[in-house]
């Protein structure tokens, strides 16, 4: 409970009926000598003294909006002051700022509803899972980095200085995440005029959209796009089902579209996706060539379910999905006649074995075929090549980099991928 010690008593409040606030609040609050807090709220405060017909002519009124003169004056002067603040103080509010210049014995803090528990509220959603990341003077790069995980839900603090809710919009649409998540405005929340929007495109956003916003991300459970909309290949990475222990962890559409072409791909035959993860490679090479005979082979666990929606989302089928260690398949024979000599192998996945993968692979092959070893790693590069020069001809070695443009405002930044190196050779 706050005492005389506490000279700067900190109350939150969600605005829902700024009245009945008021009059709960109307002992500690005309024991003041000073009161303080966003404009709006103290407009509404005086609006209600007005109506109550309570006049202290003692009050001192203190805007925060401007915080560097708001802290000045509090230390100033020692009075008794009220300050109110939207939601929890100490949630991306004015606490922080109060407890680096003040004492705590001098502070009393009495949280509101945040405005993204408000938000969660009005949808009737549980929110104890969701993330959170401020955008409030800076870079986007954070954010690129929480949405890459996949959140199921996201809550964003934007800045309305950039963009605000437009700027995070631009943000998904140009990371390729815009089909993955549905996109929730929340203006005013817990005023009589707060409006929530789904938003679907930018021509959603109302002209007149309010500064005092956030916006929330629910991730979506399937894609709207349905297989016959899809490019041939260059798919988008946001089409494709991830492994939710392993977000973002997939050969992207730039480095696919690479890999497709160096394979040379036929229109019939046999291709080893070996360490396929969720099975982009693959199942790409098989729109481009249906008549193709996919072997998927992924180690994780649920891999096999993932590949299986995946090859649904793409309008494909693969010939076998195999949820096994690569070795075990290639030792043990797991293959049927017709699927155990290939014509083009991709080897992906990397890790401690891929070596002894590698070596595997060359021996069951025993006819014209194109392997591709897609690499992170530099460490791998000079081994693997003293395994493939003496078995293929022309093996070469590349690297590739690619960036994506991110907006920022009305500006746009290279946020870059990760390089790959490729290992390509040909075996007679």
């Amino acid at each position: 409970m706050p005492n005389e010690l506490n000279q700067i008593h900190v109350i939150g409040i969600d605005t829902s009926s700024d009245e009945s606030f008021f009059e709960a609040k109307k002992k500690p609050i005309l024991k003041a000598e000073r009161i303080a807090g966003p404009q709006r709220i103290l407009d509404s405060f005086k609006i209600w003294l007005k109506e109550n017909n309570i006049k202290n002519p003692k009050f001192e009124f203190i805007s925060t909006d401007k915080l560097n003169n708001f802290i000045a004056v509090l230390k100033k002067e020692d009075k008794k002051t009220i300050v109110f603040s939207g939601g929890d103080p100490l949630w991306f509010g004015i606490g922080r700022l109060l407890i680096q210049n003040f004492p705590l014995s001098k502070l009393y803090f009495e949280p509101a509803a945040t405005s993204f528990q408000l938000a969660f509220s009005r949808l009737g959603k549980p929110w104890q899972n969701t993330q959170w990341i401020s955008l409030h003077g800076r870079d986007p790069l954070p954010f690129e980095k929480v949405i890459k995980k996949l959140p199921s839900s996201l809550v964003v603090l934007t800045d309305s200085n950039r963009g605000g809710a437009q700027e995070v919009y631009k943000f998904i649409h140009s990371l390729g995440f815009k089909e993955n998540y549905e996109f929730w405005t929340f203006e005013r929340l817990g005023y009589q005029d707060e409006r929530i929007i789904k938003i679907h495109s930018i021509e959603d956003f109302p002209i007149d959209f309010d500064p005092l916003h956030l916006v929330i991300l629910f991730k979506k459970s399937n894609p709207l796009i349905k297989a016959e909309e899809l490019p041939l290949f260059g798919i988008n990475d946001s089409v494709f089902l991830q492994n939710s222990d392993y977000p973002g962890l997939m050969t992207k559409k730039e480095v696919r579209v690479q890999l497709l072409a160096e394979l040379n791909l036929p229109k019939k035959g046999v291709i080893w996706d070996i360490g396929s993860g969720v099975g982009s490679i693959g199942l790409e090479a098989l729109r481009i060539s249906p008549d193709l005979k996919l072997v998927s082979v992924d180690k994780k666990i649920g891999s096999k379910s993932i590949i299986e929606e995946n090859a649904r989302r793409l309008g494909v089928k693969p010939s076998l999905i195999i949820e096994d260690e690569a070795l075990n398949v290639l030792r043990k024979n797991k293959l049927t006649d017709s699927l155990s000599h290939p014509d083009r192998v991709v080897i992906g996945g990397g890790g401690s074995s891929i070596n002894l993968i590698t070596e595997e692979v060359l021996r069951k092959i025993n006819s014209y075929c194109i392997l591709i070893i897609p690499l992170i790693s530099l460490k791998s590069l000079s081994r693997l090549e003293s395994i493939l020069k003496p078995k293929l001809q022309n093996l070469s070695i590349s690297q590739h980099q690619s960036y994506r443009g991110i907006s920022i405002g009305d500006d746009i930044r290279l946020s870059p991928l990760n390089p790959v190196f490729i290992l390509k050779g040909v075996i007679q």
